[in-house]
């Protein structure tokens, strides 16, 4: 098989390497990739935004399956532009990404079909959100309705800072994806990621992982994109697991086909773990990144298989199968990330630092000069494997301190909720 992979993160880097992998794979292109996705496909220069080029080079390369990455070209409608022409996509409808795509339409959704999650009030103008945030009290949350490159969610611990997150998205920080917002109740908990291969009809759980989305070690500083992940989560226990494909993914499924927009593709789950069961926080409609790349580590199926099998509606007679060990992977991010990441900084030492159970996923790098330098926020996922969370995080902190890169950081408490439990 022909498969083009659209994207250039370190989540595509992972499904590159699962992918060069399967005996069914001829030819694997990837647009635009990154130095790291180099290693393992051809990176070709087309501009995603553009489907129609997307779409000529698809049928003028044979390609027989595009796997799309990131979130904002299913959202614009990558992947129906792409069937229309008779290319098969893994990924769902534009229609269907508005599981991501609107908080409101997932919320909506849940409370049409009886999903457990917040409490919740849509709001388009300014004042009226306001007055309810002052009327519930913190902490609350405050959601940019539309896409924010992960950056359109507050946290409000008090109600100066929801007022402030409010206004933030009235006055167009996050452009239209503000336009409209939703203000919902703070769940208590524990997060966790749960994953499932969808087919339109059936959902087929596809991994569980933690990530750590806060800056700063003891989970503290602004949210980002994630600094690091671990696979499996100790929390998603068999019965967590259950109740969350009973009353979460099974619903939703029957929902979306109901509304007549089935969903194909990856749902990314995301959870609070309360008293009371397992609660959505929020859908996304791909990978997660970085937990795609600890479930990469993990999977002991070909990935290549199962992405046909959910296009194909065939996932009922598929399986995936995990290693059991734990896979870890820590982010290293550009000095002045989230806000302004230094860019150009010259890294060395990656090929070096990779090894048995050791992988190190590109994420936001560039050749220059010959040269591998930082080209993003999130630079560098080293991502290891252990039998156990702690000899995990040994072996990717002990490959970070092998990187040479001056203008980079990380957090150094990945992985501490599960080392913790294993300490008991």
């Amino acid at each position: 098989m022909n498969v083009l992979l659209i994207g250039s993160g370190g989540r595509e880097h992972a499904l590159a390497w699962r992918l060069a992998a399967s005996p069914l794979l001829s030819k694997l292109y990837a647009a635009p990739g990154n130095p790291g996705v180099a290693g393992e496909a051809e990176l070709v220069a087309l501009d995603v935004d553009d489907h129609d080029a997307v779409r000529r080079f698809c049928l003028d390369h044979g390609v027989d399956l595009v796997v799309v990455g990131p979130e904002a070209p299913l959202v614009a409608g990558l992947a129906d532009d792409l069937r229309e022409a008779g290319v098969r996509v893994f990924g769902p409808s534009k229609a269907a990404a508005q599981l991501e795509g609107s908080k409101g339409f997932t919320k909506d959704l849940c409370a049409r079909f009886a999903i457990p999650t917040g409490a919740y009030r849509r709001f388009s103008a300014l004042e009226p959100a306001k007055a309810y945030a002052r009327e519930q009290g913190a902490p609350i949350v405050i959601k940019a309705d539309g896409l924010a490159a992960g950056k359109g969610v507050t946290v409000a611990m008090t109600l100066e800072e929801a007022i402030e997150a409010l206004e933030a998205c009235f006055d167009g920080s996050f452009g239209s994806a503000g336009a409209e917002v939703v203000v919902e109740e703070f769940l208590t908990g524990e997060e966790a990621s749960f994953f499932c291969l969808c087919d339109g009809k059936t959902a087929l759980p596809f991994g569980t992982a933690q990530d750590h989305k806060r800056v700063g070690d003891g989970d503290t500083g602004p949210n980002t994109g994630g600094m690091g992940a671990y696979s499996p989560a100790p929390v998603m226990t068999p019965e967590i697991i259950e109740r969350t494909m009973r009353e979460i993914v099974e619903p939703t499924m029957r929902g979306m086909a109901e509304m007549g927009h089935p969903f194909q593709g990856v749902l990314f789950v995301g959870l609070m773990i309360g008293e009371d069961g397992p609660k959505l926080i929020e859908y996304n409609v791909r990978f997660g990144d970085p937990e795609c790349q600890v479930l990469m580590m993990r999977l002991k199926e070909d990935l290549l298989v199962l992405l046909n099998a959910a296009v194909d509606g065939q996932l009922a007679h598929a399986s995936a199968r995990w290693r059991d060990e734990t896979a870890l992977t820590v982010v290293m991010a550009a000095k002045g990330y989230p806000a302004s990441p230094e860019k150009g900084g010259v890294i060395r030492g990656v090929a070096a630092a990779g090894g048995d159970n050791v992988e190190i996923f590109h994420a936001g790098t560039a050749l220059r000069d010959g040269e591998l330098v930082a080209n993003g926020g999130r630079v560098l996922n080293v991502t290891a494997m252990g039998a156990r969370a702690r000899e995990a995080q040994k072996r990717a902190y002990e490959a970070v301190e092998r990187i040479d890169w001056p203008g980079g950081f990380c957090r150094r408490d990945i992985g501490w909720r599960a080392v913790e439990r294993e300490r008991g």
